[in-house]
């Protein structure tokens, strides 16, 4: 079952790479007396990833801050490494954390796992943003199989 409006985001630790090496995040450490706006991907530098969802958010990051947002996190079952050069190919410095949820633990908790086998893909996440408040989500869209409409910066940008 889905995580939804009112939940609290489960407990898992992501890899998340920094200046100083690949460091493990906990949900609690990234979630815990902030506002965070969380978008998931399926994989880091695919179509539509990289060239809409990645982009949009590092283009209205300040705009999204502006709005009381603490931490902007972007995830994928991809491992550290690849979150940490996508994250340097698209330029997002420090606007945004770039979490590795490299086992698909995390979707897989939040129920928001998919089978892209059939893609080549293996398990991933699927499309989907998420605004939670000290680590209750009060926002939550789920793109449909193969759109991007819900999950955009601009999107959060109106319902926050």
């Amino acid at each position: 079952m889905a995580i939804k409006v009112g939940d609290k985001i489960p407990a898992a630790t992501l890899k998340v790479p920094t200046a100083d090496g690949i460091k493990d995040q906990s949900t609690e450490q990234l979630f815990g007396g902030k506002k965070v706006v969380l978008f998931s991907v399926p994989g880091a530098f695919t179509p539509t990833c990289s060239m809409k969802h990645l982009p949009g958010f590092v283009q209205q990051a300040a705009a999204i801050r502006a709005k009381g947002v603490d931490t902007i996190v972007c995830l994928s079952v991809n491992d550290a490494f690849v979150m940490g050069a996508w994250g340097k190919d698209q330029h997002v410095g420090d606007a945004i954390v770039m979490a590795a949820d490299g086992n698909g633990e995390f979707a897989r908790a939040l129920g928001l796992d998919f089978d892209g086998s059939k893609f080549g893909m293996g398990q991933r996440s699927q499309r989907f943003v998420l605004v939670a408040e000290n680590g209750v989500v009060t926002h939550l869209a789920v793109e449909a199989p193969g759109k991007f409409e819900v999950s955009s910066a601009e999107a959060v940008l109106k319902a926050l």
